[in-house]
């Protein structure tokens, strides 16, 4: 019988002087002693390597099932992410009460009035709503001529509670704008405030029912414009019989809707008041909405718009806001209020929120996240994005719309028309290439510095004889100050003489586009002396 294995190998150094497998072994001992030495530390080392090779396995086999779970010990410890450990504890949560009462909510802000039309309306873009309902408040006293009333505009997540109501005492988003003595003054006019058609605080929405066939609409809602909003106010004013307003007003979103009212019912209004608007869309703001939808989109639980009676899609929701917030306000006012400061300096850095600013954008989304129908949020931003009061936009919709309206009309009321698939979007066959341009970078200038473009002079052309408000912050990067400076000189220029452009610099306010929510003072007092 030969020798074992080990004992082959230990001999075989032995005769070579190699020292490299047995450091213990000394020619002082007997062959024997200094084999059998090297045989005990050959099987030492064979029953290691299968050790070895089975751990590996075994973390392999681990890895693919918990790839973030360590096997071996490892150089350093494992991150942890508290800010995935809430999310997932807040899904749990969501699933558990989806199996009592379903997650969705509600959506309200409470109390407030509805109006209902039972006559469709029918879209910019060829979707017909069978009947619509509008959610509105009231404040102050309209008067026998129904001559005082001030129509208010919201921006895009807002409700319909702009103050307090004796049915619903919370305080509204504009609660100290509105009141007797206030900016919008109650003891003069009375005041109507909507959520918008596409919103979810009681108007009619993706999370509606689609009366056709008992069930919400989600992504069968169709596409909407700031004008199609506006004709749905107009039916309500319509049921108030209120023919004239004194004032329509508006910020941010409701800056835009506030103009696009006067353009599209100039005998319908007497002063207009836009506060960080616009005329039309801008490539940054529509890039930061289209990126908000995007990672709203992209979570699983988005279900392409089919989420109603399921979780909904909370994380996309609040990594939305977060992105939202970021262009609410100013880099300076961050610096002033934030700094670099880190929420506990004596931990050590995290993935998950660590700098204050971080902590403040995570708790402004999980606030949010549950607070605004997701569906609501794709259509009404989308909305926002297609605003565009130029005339050769206008033109081009009046067109489609007769079109449509007469295909309409053969079909009856309260039939759908057939989609074609042929006009469905559908992503260009080859990559975007960048546009050159001839200008150096150095000679690029903003719209309003060459003028105001004609297309949009002739497209508001209805509002030369219109007092008009303009208000701008020159530290809004949403709806940065030269858009308002668009608007005004595009008013001007159709031979208007009675706008009033405003912009507060940065000595005055440095909360970006919030301001019209913050600023009582400067933004409240020019909106209440324009008013008188």
């Amino acid at each position: 019988m030969s020798a074992p294995r080990g004992t082959q190998i230990a001999a075989r150094l032995l005769r070579r002087g190699s020292k490299s497998l047995a450091p213990c072994a000394s020619p002082r001992r007997g062959l024997g002693e200094n084999i059998r030495l090297l045989d005990r530390q050959f099987q030492q080392r064979h029953a290691a390597v299968h050790t070895h090779t089975a751990r590996q396995a075994q973390a392999a086999a681990v890895m693919e099932e918990e790839p973030w779970k360590d096997v071996f010990e490892s150089s350093n410890p494992a991150m942890s992410f508290p800010c995935l450990d809430a999310q997932e504890r807040k899904t749990a949560a969501l699933q558990k009460k989806s199996h009592e009462s379903g997650p969705e909510p509600s959506y309200t802000t409470g109390n407030h009035l509805v109006f209902h039309s039972r006559e469709p309306l029918l879209l910019d873009w060829g979707g017909v709503l069978p009947s619509f309902e509008i959610a509105y408040e009231t404040w102050g006293t309209l008067n026998n001529e129904k001559s005082n009333v001030i129509l208010l505009h919201t921006g895009l997540s807002a409700s319909s509670h702009a103050h307090s109501t004796a049915a619903n005492p919370k305080p509204g988003w504009w609660e100290k704008f509105i009141g007797p003595g206030l900016p919008i003054d109650t003891s003069k006019y009375f005041v109507i405030c909507t959520n918008v058609i596409g919103g979810c605080y009681g108007s009619t929405g993706p999370s509606s029912i689609d009366p056709s066939n008992g069930q919400r609409y989600a992504t069968r809602f169709p596409i909407l414009t700031m004008d199609d909003m506006v004709r749905a106010q107009a039916r309500l004013l319509d049921h108030l019989s209120i023919q004239r307003l004194y004032a329509s007003v508006g910020a941010s979103m409701g800056g835009m809707q506030s103009l696009a009212f006067g353009v599209h019912f100039p005998e319908r209004v007497g002063k207009i008041v836009s506060i960080s608007g616009c005329a039309r869309s801008h490539p940054y703001s529509i890039a930061m909405r289209h990126t908000q939808r995007q990672v709203l989109m992209m979570d699983p639980k988005w279900n392409r718009g089919f989420y109603y009676d399921h979780i909904p899609p909370h994380s996309g929701m609040k990594l939305a806001r977060e992105i939202a917030t970021v262009t609410y306000r100013s880099g300076p006012e961050w610096e002033n209020r934030f700094g670099r400061q880190r929420a506990d300096p004596n931990k050590p850095p995290a993935l998950c929120p660590d700098f204050l600013i971080e902590t403040y954008l995570d708790h402004a989304g999980e606030k949010f996240s549950l607070e605004y129908d997701p569906n609501s949020l794709l259509y009404v931003s989308k909305a926002m994005d297609l605003f565009d009061l130029g005339h050769e936009h206008q033109e081009s919709v009046r067109k489609r719309r007769q079109q449509n309206s007469a295909n309409f009309g053969r079909l009856g009321n309260g039939t759908h028309m057939q989609n074609d698939s042929s006009c469905s979007l559908t992503l260009p066959s080859e990559k975007y290439q960048e546009q050159t341009t001839t200008a150096a970078m150095d000679e690029i200038v903003t719209p309003v510095e060459s003028g105001p473009p004609q297309d949009l002079v002739q497209g508001m052309s209805v509002l030369r004889d219109h007092p008009v408000l303009v208000l701008g912050v020159a530290s809004d990067i949403l709806f940065p100050a030269w858009q308002q400076r668009e608007i005004a000189e595009t008013l001007r220029a159709t031979g208007n003489r009675t706008v009033k452009h405003v912009e507060l610099g940065e000595d005055l306010s440095l909360f970006g586009h919030d301001t019209f929510l913050l600023d009582l003072d400067h933004v409240g007092g020019n909106v209440g002396r324009f008013l008188q």
